[in-house]
């Protein structure tokens, strides 16, 4: 059976055996030496090899630290704008669309320098709204590592309105960076916007704002305090409805993501495509989690419960979903 075929039967017969499979392959592919090789062919071998080191790192998260990516654009003798479009088919290998067959490569530029890959993930068998757009997946990278605000973006394709709307969360200011186009600031791509201010929020997402929660049992274990870390750093001030989650793969590292809420409602980003994002990034298989834990305050305005069971069941059936309450 090709894939055609099998996406076909997918949409045929639901969620099963054959979608599981599916994902197992389309999702759980992190980018081999060869085509990074072949991916980075632009850069000098200095600058190659440097990168290669980076993202082949035991500890890599989908980061280019500010160091690094100042020396890359000292080798290469270019700004940080044109090493970003450089870097877009890099960040294109980590894309996983097995619907829609079209992959999105983002790098955002952190206000430390940093650079910080995304790509966009689709999920067969469920709705299309529960797909991360890499917009989303470069966003939420930079967020989860406490980056203090971004300045640009560079996109393989022109971002759509979904993301737009989502960066006008974020980073109302930041310039946008298209191979081929003039950069532009996200108020000409999105003039009269809708934002925080119309429902009488003052900040943005950034900088991380912590809110003081805690586990309102006695769980106490490693992977349920980092869930509750993440929902710490949640952004949510429509709903107040913080939650996070923490995925450990089978080699021991733990994966967190916060939800990051949106004025406009339906671009918000659950935690749970937060950490998977996060997991991705990093080069890592759906195939090894073992664990996931979701944090959320009870008898709040919505639960991301039932979604990330529905997604989850999908992408790892085996492995349960555990929850816990927290209190504010």
């Amino acid at each position: 059976m090709n894939r055609r075929t099998a996406l076909a039967a997918i949409g045929s017969a639901g969620l099963g055996l054959l979608a599981t499979k599916l994902l197992a392959t389309e999702l759980s592919m992190a980018p081999t030496d060869d085509r990074l090789t072949t991916t980075l062919a632009g850069f000098s071998e200095k600058s190659r090899e440097r990168l290669i080191r980076i993202i082949t790192a035991g500890d890599y998260s989908g980061r280019i630290p500010p160091t690094e990516a100042k020396a890359i654009c000292d080798a290469e003798g270019k700004t940080a704008d044109a090493v970003m479009l450089g870097l877009l088919p890099l960040a294109k290998t980590y894309a996983r669309p097995p619907i829609s067959k079209y992959e999105v490569g983002t790098l955002v530029r952190g206000l430390s320098g940093a650079l910080y890959l995304g790509a966009n993930m689709e999920f067969p068998g469920h709705s299309l709204g529960f797909s991360v757009h890499g917009e989303q997946s470069a966003l939420s990278n930079a967020y989860m590592h406490a980056e203090q605000g971004v300045s640009a973006i560079a996109v393989t394709a022109a971002p759509c309105g979904h993301c737009r709307q989502f960066m006008n969360e974020l980073a109302p200011d930041i310039g946008i960076l298209v191979q081929g186009k003039p950069s532009a600031s996200l108020s000409i791509l999105l003039p009269q916007s809708f934002g925080p201010k119309d429902l009488g929020v003052a900040n943005s997402a950034f900088p991380i704002r912590e809110v003081n929660l805690q586990l309102n049992n006695d769980s106490s274990d490693e992977l349920s305090r980092a869930a509750l870390e993440a929902a710490r750093e949640a952004y949510a001030p429509y709903t107040k409805a913080y939650s996070g989650v923490a995925i450990r793969t089978s080699s021991g590292r733990i994966f967190k993501g916060a939800y990051i809420e949106n004025a406009a409602y339906n671009p918000s980003l659950p935690p749970l495509q937060t950490a998977l994002s996060s997991l991705v990034l990093s080069g890592g298989n759906f195939s090894d989690i073992s664990e996931i834990v979701l944090a959320e305050i009870s008898r709040a305005p919505i639960s991301q419960k039932r979604v990330a069971e529905a997604v989850w069941g999908t992408i790892a059936p085996n492995v349960r979903l555990r929850s816990v309450i927290l209190k504010t």
